[in-house]
């Protein structure tokens, strides 16, 4: 009897150290990349809209882990993309206008910059000017979101590894007269014009312009720009054998919502998730990376006031041609990506990343 005790111990002890030891290899396991996708301007209703009028389930639809973060920025209720951008990359609450900076013009260190720091590769893509609020919070440090030509300096400060999107104007049309271009070059980076130019097998650092200034909206002829340069992006910073941290913007999400037009609205987030598509293809076959995909605020107060699912049309309504202070969906897949589920501050996002990587500020 006492032998029979003591197998029946035994087991269960054994059974209880083989659990406790996939919990921690479980906490342990950290991810060696983080791709972050910002659909700036996407609420939830923006989400639906798409997803009703879609002949197909959207890549939204596969996340198994959601959360929300609160919006708002130290100096108002309803944040700008300079203080929402800031508080996604820096985990700290700044003023609207801000770029990574506080009030005073004090820079916070952006997750680029510590992913920098810990010799991992880099990389931004936007549809917007990639010195516009979002992309420009994860490497500039300005006052004022608009000083386009300070935040193009300020790209040579870091050493990023790719970024694409607009903005070639501010690196060459100048109040200083400066030639940015050549900086760039100087600084080892192959310049090129146009994602369809970019050779991923290359070597080296890309500055990639699609436009002067902003691409055009989807409607109006941006093409695959975005789910393209997001799969080009991240071929060029898989080569590095530490990891990689990259940040995808689809910015005109905002852009429709602020014109209180529900199809430039739907448009674009059919668009974004067909680049949140590249990264999830990416993750599922890479295994050690972990995808992130939120928002920094929502925009137009949209909601869905009818419409018909089986022929796939929606009725919209707009409350506001402005941001609102409602909370954005977050979603996340990988490793790492059950501490993204509930409810926190946009801050945390950043902390939640901080800790995946293992990185200490």
């Amino acid at each position: 009897m006492k032998k029979i005790s003591f197998i029946v111990v035994f087991v269960v002890v054994l059974i209880s150290c083989n659990k406790v030891e996939t919990l921690n290899h479980q906490q342990l396991k950290q991810p060696k990349n983080i791709i972050l996708l910002i659909g700036d301007g996407m609420g939830v209703t923006q989400i639906y809209a798409a997803m009703s009028v879609s002949a197909s389930p959207l890549t939204f639809e596969k996340f198994k882990h959601v959360g929300f973060h609160k919006t708002y920025s130290a100096t108002d209720y309803i944040t700008d993309s300079g203080a929402a951008g800031t508080a996604l990359s820096t985990g700290i609450k700044t003023c609207n206008q801000c770029i990574a900076v506080d009030s005073t013009g004090k820079p916070f260190k952006t997750i680029l910059e510590y992913a920098e720091d810990n010799q991992l590769a880099t990389g931004l893509v936007s549809t917007s000017s990639i010195l516009h609020a979002t992309p420009a919070t994860f490497i500039a440090h300005e006052q004022r979101r608009y000083d386009y030509e300070n935040i193009a300096l300020d790209f040579l400060d870091v050493d990023i590894d790719v970024f694409i999107g607009g903005g070639k104007k501010q690196f060459v049309d100048r109040e200083d007269k400066l030639n940015l271009i050549d900086s760039l070059r100087k600084n080892q980076y192959h310049v090129i014009d146009g994602i369809e130019n970019l050779d991923v097998n290359e070597e080296g650092k890309f500055a990639v312009f699609t436009a002067e200034e902003h691409n055009p909206e989807i409607l109006n002829g941006r093409g695959d720009m975005l789910p393209v340069s997001t799969e080009k992006a991240i071929k060029i910073l898989s080569k590095n054998k530490k990891g990689f941290f990259l940040m995808v913007e689809g910015s005109m999400i905002d852009w429709g919502g602020h014109d209180n037009d529900i199809d430039y609205v739907i448009a674009e987030t059919l668009d974004f998730d067909k680049a949140v598509a590249k990264a999830l293809e990416f993750a599922i076959e890479d295994g050690e990376t972990l995808v992130i995909v939120t928002a920094d605020h929502e925009t137009g107060g949209l909601t869905i006031v009818g419409g018909d699912i089986n022929n796939q049309t929606i009725e919209a309504k707009f409350s506001t041609d402005h941001h609102t202070p409602v909370m954005v969906p977050v979603f996340a897949f990988g490793p790492g990506a059950e501490e993204f589920g509930g409810i926190y501050e946009n801050t945390d996002v950043f902390k939640k990343m901080m800790d995946a990587f293992g990185f200490e500020k």
